[in-house]
């Protein structure tokens, strides 16, 4: 693979087609995987109906940094951060379960590529050399005469006639590179601050305070945080505890079993959040016995007929009932299957009334037939545990706080709980089903994160040592934050008159993915030149194939977009092995629909 070479940047008669990627991360991986599977049907190969004669084509990968990996999972990171899946949870492979035309091509696991243990969770430079390896066999398997050039450098924007030859013009370079279809697959964006965020950074600016905005934690500045300095933590999620782990650990701490030893040199972290409760912890233990038939309740049938209503569809009306459905049914698939000793009626009954009854006719079912509250799901009790809670004082907090941890942990670890496992398979169906209704607001992403992409047992292990240290300190929920006096506030309803000061304020979480504040000028441009974004922000494109979609809803035939920031987002550009990989079907559909392009076009220009 050459890199930043000089040609073929301009159209001469008889040029190969050519296809220029934006972002060379994972996503960008995927779709070549996805090409390369497909080639020799529908390009190259003796069976590619059509291509008699046709030569192959370039793909010109446009990114900074190191193909494969990214920016996110680059070598040159702190080797603490860590992966929040197991090592045998990640892959970068089809299995039967992708619902896709194309063809499965089996491959590895991060566990079974890098001989270890499937329960590990690998550091995130490990992931890295994976998934460069995972690149560098998509590009080897590609077929005769296309060839993949890197050019490290960034796209600025692109330009060019909807029927024409689109010019991707690149950072420190004169001329674009030309290209007959573009795919965007720049992942995560840095954003521009939102009202709230610029007024506290001018506050912060304007009276010597410290203010970290939404950021990747990997790429903040921390030294601006001093030893033993109090420092209000907006966010109690995976971006908290990469920063948590980088003040202490990476400050020169260490953890001794349950104890841990400080350097001296860490800050105090008052931490809360909307919930003000830290992620769930990843289940540890192995899936067992029969999977749920899913979907059951929430499937393509219902997502055509919310997408055929004249009216449109509301989520919270029209889409939650039949999600919050579809996880019950997985729960208690599981409950009455495998401990029956802890319901009351037979499953077969349960099932014909369940799947008959509203939501008040379920919940009264439920009651009767499974006796421990335990036992019963209770999605809104999980997603606000705090709702309504009061402690009497900040110490009592902490120590409530903690027991609630820990009871996570436990209950997280225990296979006597395995329909907590079923219903994180529940969600991973939702989501595939999701996906197709494009731009439902942020409510659910932000639920699915929390109950089913939450940090590893360990981290919330050391998050109970560092809470009884006195490193960090927890504030609560619905957490409001004040800029007055010439200091930062945080308060909270859960410890009532309780207050906490400091010179410092960091905003744990991910910029938005929003087109309009959008950093990356690429998209800025894009959206300049008639792409539009939905309510929230996000990139409008076909849920077909990825072709970004403008004002009118017409799909634009040489331009897509793949990953979060559009309205058709996955849960991520990998996936845990045999849940039908969103993502990967995304990549197939996209990749199908570029080589069929370009082999018309090569076939055209042949005739």
């Amino acid at each position: 693979m050459s890199s930043d070479i000089p040609t073929p940047i301009s159209a001469v008669p008889g040029t190969k087609p050519s296809l220029v990627i934006v972002g060379a991360g994972p996503r960008g991986t995927g779709l070549i995987e996805r090409i390369a599977a497909n080639a020799p049907k529908l390009y190259a190969g003796s069976g590619a109906e059509g291509a008699v004669g046709v030569e192959g084509f370039d793909i010109h990968l446009v990114d900074p940094h190191q193909p494969g990996a990214g920016r996110i999972w680059r070598a040159a990171q702190s080797p603490l951060l860590w992966m929040n899946s197991h090592a045998e949870d990640v892959t970068m492979f089809t299995d039967e379960t992708v619902v896709m035309d194309g063809p499965v091509r089996p491959g590895p696991t991060l566990h079974e590529w890098a001989d270890i243990e499937g329960s590990t969770f690998a550091d995130r430079q490990l992931q890295g050399a994976y998934l460069r390896w995972v690149h560098e066999e998509a590009v080897a398997a590609l077929p005769p005469g296309v060839t993949v050039h890197h050019h490290p450098r960034r796209a600025l924007r692109v330009s060019g006639p909807r029927e024409g030859r689109q010019q991707v013009w690149l950072e420190g370079r004169p001329r674009p590179l030309l290209a007959d279809l573009v795919v965007l697959a720049i992942g995560h964006l840095d954003a521009e601050l939102d009202d709230e965020q610029r007024e506290l950074a001018a506050y912060a600016r304007a009276h010597d305070l410290v203010h970290l905005p939404p950021d990747f934690t990997a790429d903040s500045d921390l030294t601006s945080l001093a030893p033993g300095e109090s420092v209000i933590v907006r966010g109690f999620g995976l971006a908290f505890v990469d920063l948590m782990v980088l003040l202490t650990e990476g400050r020169g701490g260490r953890h001794e079993g349950d104890t841990y030893i400080p350097s001296g040199q860490e800050p105090v972290l008052y931490v809360g959040s909307r919930r003000g409760v830290p992620y769930h912890s990843k289940i540890g233990y192995e899936w067992t016995g029969e999977r749920p038939p899913l979907p059951r309740f929430f499937g393509p049938a219902e997502v055509d007929a919310l997408l055929a209503r004249p009216g449109g569809f509301d989520f919270r009306r029209d889409v939650w009932p039949l999600v919050e459905k579809e996880l019950g049914f997985a729960h208690y698939h599981r409950l009455f299957g495998v401990h029956p000793e802890r319901t009351a009626i037979a499953w077969t009954d349960f099932e014909e009334k369940y799947a008959a009854g509203e939501a008040a006719e379920r919940e009264a079912l439920v009651a009767s037939a499974v006796p421990a509250p335990a036992d019963r799901l209770d999605l809104a009790a999980l997603d606000r545990p705090l709702d309504g809670v009061r402690y009497p004082s900040p110490e009592a907090f902490q120590e409530g706080l903690r027991a609630y941890v820990e009871a996570d942990l436990s209950r997280r670890h225990n296979p006597s709980h395995s329909p907590d496992l079923t219903v994180f398979l529940g969600l991973l169906s939702v989501y595939g089903q999701l996906i197709r209704l494009g731009d439902i607001g942020p409510w659910w992403h932000g639920f699915f994160s929390y109950l089913a992409s939450g940090p590893p047992g360990p981290r919330l292990r050391q998050l109970l040592a560092l809470s009884r240290a006195g490193i960090v300190r927890f504030v609560g929920s619905d957490m409001a934050v004040t800029a007055e006096d010439g200091v930062f506030r945080a308060s909270s309803p859960t410890v009532p008159g309780a207050t906490v000061e400091a010179r410092a304020l960091v905003e744990a979480r991910l910029p938005e993915p929003t087109v309009g504040r959008a950093l990356d000028p690429l998209l800025r441009e894009l959206h300049a030149d008639g792409a539009v974004e939905t309510p929230e922000g996000l990139l409008r494109v076909d849920r077909t194939d990825g072709r970004i979609l403008d004002a009118a809803g017409r799909p634009h035939p040489r331009r897509f977009a793949l990953g979060p920031y559009t309205d058709v987002r996955t849960p991520g550009a990998f996936t845990r092995p045999r849940t039908g990989g969103p993502a990967f079907r995304q990549n197939d559909a996209t990749a199908r629909a570029v080589l069929a392009f370009l082999r018309d076009l090569a076939c055209r220009a042949a005739a």
